[in-house]
């Protein structure tokens, strides 16, 4: 028997551990950095932490302002967008630096990072969690932002590649 929101449902943990991971891997694989042990640690990372607190914002959200009122589809937008803030970047970015064995690399510069990283994926970020808070099923949504997040992952390894 699980304890009630301590353990995320394991079918979603993997799914969501599988998408992480997986659009990391791609990611560090188009750009020559591919470890193992940092694909280990991001299916983790995506399969319990994320799995446990990104449904669990989802689910307040969607108790908070549901489907009625005229700016609540816009307002749950917002507040997914907020969840994804230049602190949350900067946690993830030292999580890739730890499973990378790049732990002297964690420090301040992070959040930097973390805000210019926020800052650039605003405007399609703010649509992208308009849609998956407005039009994907509840039970849906941390699968949807998962998926989403490992596309951008991909997309800016792409963009190394190609433009980099």
């Amino acid at each position: 028997m699980r304890i009630k929101n301590l353990m995320p449902d394991w079918r979603i943990a993997l799914r969501g551990g599988l998408i992480y991971a997986g659009g990391d891997s791609i990611a560090t694989l188009m750009t020559g950095e591919f470890l193992i042990q940092r694909a280990l640690g991001i299916f983790l990372i995506g399969g319990t932490l994320y799995a446990l607190e990104i449904p669990a914002y989802f689910r307040w959200i969607e108790r908070r302002f549901g489907n009625s009122g005229r700016w609540n589809p816009l307002k749950k937008a917002v507040l997914a967008q907020a969840f994804f803030n230049p602190i949350w970047i900067a946690r993830h970015l030292a999580f890739i630096k730890l499973f990378s064995s790049r732990w002297l690399e964690i420090d301040w510069q992070l959040l930097s990072l973390g805000l210019d990283s926020f800052l650039h994926i605003a405007p399609l970020g703010l649509l992208m969690n308009y849609v998956i808070q407005n039009r994907v099923p509840l039970n849906w949504r941390f699968l949807a932002s998962a998926s989403y997040s490992a596309l951008m992952a991909v997309y800016l390894a792409l963009s190394e590649v190609l433009f980099g």
